[in-house]
């Protein structure tokens, strides 16, 4: 996931906007580094059943 999607993401949420840049910042890359994790974690899961 880029930062640019996950942005897209978490601006659908009213509380990104009371966070400060700061915050959301960390938030964000948390965000990617989350998702990227569960995408690999489901691609190997997917890979072992073949």
């Amino acid at each position: 996931m880029t930062i640019q999607e996950a942005v897209s993401i978490l601006m659908l949420s009213p509380f990104y906007f009371k966070m400060s840049p700061a915050d959301r910042k960390i938030l964000v890359q948390e965000y990617c580094e989350f998702f990227n994790k569960i995408a690999m974690q489901q691609n190997e899961s997917d890979s072992n059943k073949d």
